[in-house]
């Protein structure tokens, strides 16, 4: 734990770096991402400093931080012990919504927002235990689904992300669940894997309606959609607007 409240922090995390805005740290956050485009006002103003995988070093030196925020899987491990020898560094490690609802709370004390944190951490628990509630009283079988993230190679969500963890939250069975965290796949495998719903996700690569019509002849029977990366991957107060999103979605199913 930090000796003090840090007045200058880095932030490496799209959805992280949304949720320090939204627990009011505009004058505390100096340094964010390329890839953190919420909030636009921060996108805007804030000094980027390179990506989440390839950090500029000289930038971050520059703004001089007394805290930095990452993350296990965001970046990369190299790159973060480095930071470490000149910085205080917390990173968070997520695969499920209780390690989200964690940091939350925890960069909710280090950065002086225990309160603010602690709201914005229930209100999302709670609007889950809602969804989770609203989805037992509709009879379907559980949808066996494959949430494609990257094309060319095509690359798949597999087991012990967040993504994965959210899509059985739903309600439904990821076919890809027993392999990798983002294996590559051949299309002949995507086919005997043989899905009934193909997500394609707007992040990382964006996926548009245009390629619906690829995946839909490679898999004439499943039903294919493009759907809101951030919705599936961004662990922060992003996940405020989520539980209505996946409602909406499941009946669109």
């Amino acid at each position: 734990m930090l000796e003090k409240i840090p007045s200058r922090i880095v932030s490496l995390v799209p959805s992280q770096t949304e949720f320090l805005f939204d627990l009011g740290l505009d004058k505390s956050v100096v340094g964010i991402t390329k890839f953190c485009v919420h909030p636009q006002e921060w996108f805007q103003s804030k000094t980027r400093v390179g990506g989440t995988k390839k950090i500029d070093f000289d930038k971050i030196k520059e703004l001089a931080p007394d805290l930095i925020i990452g993350n296990k899987e965001e970046n990369q491990k190299q790159q973060v012990e480095e930071l470490m020898k000149n910085y205080p560094v917390w990173m968070s490690d997520i695969s499920t919504l209780k390690d989200a609802y964690g940091m939350m709370v925890s960069i909710g004390e280090i950065a002086g927002k225990r309160e603010e944190a602690g709201n914005i951490k229930l209100t999302i628990e709670s609007a889950f235990n809602n969804l989770v509630m609203e989805l037992a009283t509709i009879p379907l079988e559980r949808k066996r689904v494959a949430y494609l993230i990257w094309q060319k190679p095509t690359m798949v969500a597999g087991s012990g992300t967040f993504i994965d963890h959210l899509l059985s939250t739903c309600g439904l069975e990821n076919v890809f669940a027993d392999t990798g965290r983002y294996p590559e796949v051949t299309e002949q495998a995507l086919q005997k894997a043989d899905p009934e719903i193909i997500f394609l996700s707007s992040e990382p690569f964006p996926f548009k309606e245009k390629h619906v019509q690829h995946f839909q002849e490679l898999c004439p029977s499943a039903k294919v959609m493009t759907v809101d990366g951030e919705m599936f991957s961004w662990y922060g107060s992003r996940l405020l607007a989520a539980p209505h999103y996946f409602s909406s979605l499941i009946k669109a199913i």
